[in-house]
């Protein structure tokens, strides 16, 4: 009975000992699950690539309306990043997502100590986004400015009389539709798109002065549509400081009591879709084969993402294209 008695005590030491462990494993292969399930959303990528860091913010390429890049901004509005450098190099793109941006960056400012770095370019849409920060980090290389909208039509006219095609149509006015590419545009429909023109060009005026603080003699200088290199634009009040990341990130410590040791960590808004060199051939191949060697060569040296989205820009642009590249 003795002998029996210690077996049926082993065995219950054996089966306590195995549901710890089994408890255990439950609770690591949980744990495990939701350290998967945080790391692959946005939030918890975000909050894990930022904690405790500065976060590095890129801006590059053509911009326009984009909801996934504003809700990226919303949460590392929430993350534990200590502040943030926002680096860019654009041409700008529509009005619409220049504001949006913008819109967004204020938000985050003020959230977060924010710098901006100029580096090729902060043209047009470009340069409203950077004027949300307080302080402009430019390279005295960088191109700054392009203060002004445009609006830009293709006008088929006379394409249409020589292969002898007409477009007819029915409409309830006569600025609906109007202008449409297949027709000259009448008086009444340039007075109009003028007029949409002025508008946003008094918009960004306005937002140039009251963001840079500068008087209307300087204000008169700086928005006839020119681009200015850093150094033209410091002496401008257009930038705050010439210089890198390093000059931003130094600020930040001076101006803001960011602490001078934390690291520099990447914030990704959104997939780069240029990295994929296949389908940057690809197209390049097929629209030189079009006949559109213009912007096959835009595809060749650009990236297929921003070629795409200049074929895509729709509406009031904000957006600087020197020679050559329509």
């Amino acid at each position: 009975m003795s002998l029996d008695s210690d077996v049926i005590v082993d065995r219950r030491r054996i089966r306590r000992k195995l549901t710890f462990w089994r408890v255990v494993a439950a609770v690591v292969a949980i744990a495990a699950v939701v350290t998967v399930g945080v790391v692959a959303t946005p939030a918890g990528r975000g909050t894990f690539t930022t904690s405790g860091s500065i976060a590095r913010v890129h801006i590059d390429g053509l911009i326009r309306s984009n909801n996934d890049r504003i809700e990226a901004l919303e949460r590392l509005e929430k993350s534990r990043a200590a502040a943030v450098v926002v680096h860019i190099n654009s041409p700008g793109g529509t009005t619409a997502g220049s504001e949006q941006l913008y819109d967004a960056l204020v938000r985050l400012k003020a959230k977060k100590p924010m710098v901006v770095v100029v580096e090729g370019l902060a043209a047009s849409g470009g340069y409203i986004t950077a004027i949300a920060a307080d302080h402009i980090v430019a390279q005295q290389s960088s191109l700054v400015g392009s203060i002004g909208v445009l609006f830009q039509y293709p006008n088929f006219t006379e394409l249409l009389k020589t292969v002898g095609v007409k477009v007819e149509e029915v409409k309830s006015s006569p600025l609906k539709a109007a202008p449409n590419g297949f027709e000259p545009t009448s008086p009444e429909a340039r007075a109009a798109l003028d007029a949409l023109v002025k508008d946003s060009y008094a918009w960004f005026r306005g937002l140039v002065k009251s963001r840079r603080g500068i008087d209307d003699a300087l204000l008169e200088k700086v928005a006839d549509g020119r681009v200015f290199t850093g150094r033209q634009a410091l002496d401008l009040k257009m930038v705050d400081q010439l210089g890198d990341e390093k000059t931003a990130i130094a600020w930040l410590v001076a101006q803001k009591g960011v602490k001078a040791d934390l690291p520099v960590r990447d914030y990704k808004l959104s997939p780069h879709l240029s990295d994929l060199t296949f389908l940057r051939t690809a197209a390049s191949i097929t629209l030189d084969a079009l006949g559109l060697s213009v912007i096959a060569r835009q595809v060749e040296h650009a990236g297929l993402a921003q070629a795409v989205d200049r074929l895509g820009l729709d509406g009031m642009l904000a957006l600087w294209q020197p020679a050559g590249a329509n």
